[in-house]
């Protein structure tokens, strides 16, 4: 390091003179917690969901797969939540937590038979894009975890309750949602 640049930082105090290199304090102090990109939770693809009426959730499944392949995929992020948007733009009322986890459920049997990645992007995407078929709407949720960081996707109710996922979706914090907003008859 240049002699000039270590005397600026000594003197702002973003360098401590030390005798010898040791490392650094930890800034936060907090339990580790495994990574887990949902096949600790759902056990993706271990254990066969339970069977449900199927026909609506494999086309909400098939319409995301078609969204997301329609162009470059540096972009899909985008269609995928410009869809949601106009999704949720036509539902009149909100779908119960019944209703919700029922469709999430159907479209995961869905899931079960896919050829292609059915994560939990896809998973909560056609669940908002079934619901939305009924004219029903969910909050879909995208967030962040930290400490790993990790990113997860899924739709809750009006109440804010999560359908069909496990307490370990609570320690994420929403980055972006949509829907929510009810237009009357």
């Amino acid at each position: 390091m240049p002699p000039a640049l270590a005397a600026q930082l000594l003197d702002v105090g973003l360098l401590v003179p030390a005798s010898a290199p040791a490392p650094w304090p930890s800034p936060v102090t907090a339990c580790p917690v495994a990574a887990s990109w949902g096949s600790a939770e759902h056990r993706a693809g271990i254990v066969r969901p339970a069977r449900t009426r199927g026909a609506g959730a494999t086309a909400a499944l098939t319409a995301v797969f078609a969204i997301k392949r329609a162009g470059s995929s540096r972009t899909a992020m985008y269609r995928v939540t410009t869809a949601l948007r106009a999704a949720a733009s036509s539902c009149r009322r909100p779908a119960s937590p019944g209703e919700a986890t029922a469709a999430v459920l159907a479209v995961r049997r869905a899931g079960w038979h896919s050829p292609v990645r059915t994560a939990c992007l896809e998973e909560s995407a056609a669940a908002v894009l079934l619901l939305a078929s009924r004219r029903l709407s969910v909050t879909w949720c995208h967030g962040v975890a930290s400490d790993p960081v990790r990113l997860h996707a899924w739709v809750q109710t009006e109440d804010g309750t999560p359908a069909a996922e496990p307490p370990s979706t609570l320690a994420y914090t929403p980055a972006l949602t949509i829907g929510a907003r009810h237009q009357q008859p």
